[in-house]
């Protein structure tokens, strides 16, 4: 039996234009220089206490191959010790107990592995990934944060879809740093009459 509230959260940074990474995967543009002085401050208190709200990270193998590239780089695990699932049918380094590799059905594992444990499922790439879950009527929300750069061209967050996806804009917010975060409710599929 799911957990009651369980939801999956898609959440992804994109530039303006909508992309999350370049054609060859790299998301140096990332670190922008903008500056908007009537936007919240974003300081790393706040993002621990709202990190303590996610239980559990899903990903496909690329977007973990970027986690490991960044904390290669220096810049740390971004995931502490919450358990990250990671899709794939590739043999990949396990780098952490936390870590576990899944292949299989998309739908079955969410609903039937990850709901039954976890209130806050969060889908953090890749652009394949999030996709499906649209398409297989998975996700509850979409968390989109837009970036103040245009790259020009790269890999999108939606791909092709085969049919429209209504949603619910229901928290908009403006950053210094000059990133916008719309949070949007997925509707017409699971927990349409919520408006949290």
């Amino acid at each position: 039996m799911a957990e009651p509230d369980s939801r999956v959260t898609l959440d992804m940074a994109a530039s303006l234009d909508g992309f999350i990474a370049r054609r060859d995967g790299r998301a140096d543009w990332m670190e922008t220089s903008d500056v908007f002085e009537g936007g919240d401050a974003l300081d790393r208190a706040t993002i621990e206490a709202f990190l303590t709200t996610i239980d559990c990270y899903v990903m496909g193998s690329h977007t973990y191959e970027t986690a490991l590239h960044f904390e290669a780089q220096g810049l740390g695990w971004s995931y502490g010790n919450k358990p990250v699932f990671v899709l794939t049918r590739r043999d990949l380094t396990r780098t952490r107990d936390s870590v576990v590799f899944h292949s299989g059905d998309l739908a079955t594992f969410v609903d039937g592995c990850l709901r039954p444990r976890f209130r806050s499922i969060w889908v953090v790439g890749g652009a394949e990934v999030c996709l499906e879950c649209l398409r297989l009527g998975l996700a509850n929300e979409v968390r989109y944060s837009i970036l103040p750069i245009l790259i020009g061209e790269g890999i999108t967050f939606f791909g092709k879809l085969e049919r429209d996806i209504a949603l619910h804009l229901v928290e908009a917010k403006a950053y210094r740093s000059g990133m916008v975060d719309l949070r949007y409710q997925v509707r017409g599929q699971r927990d349409e009459t919520d408006r949290v």
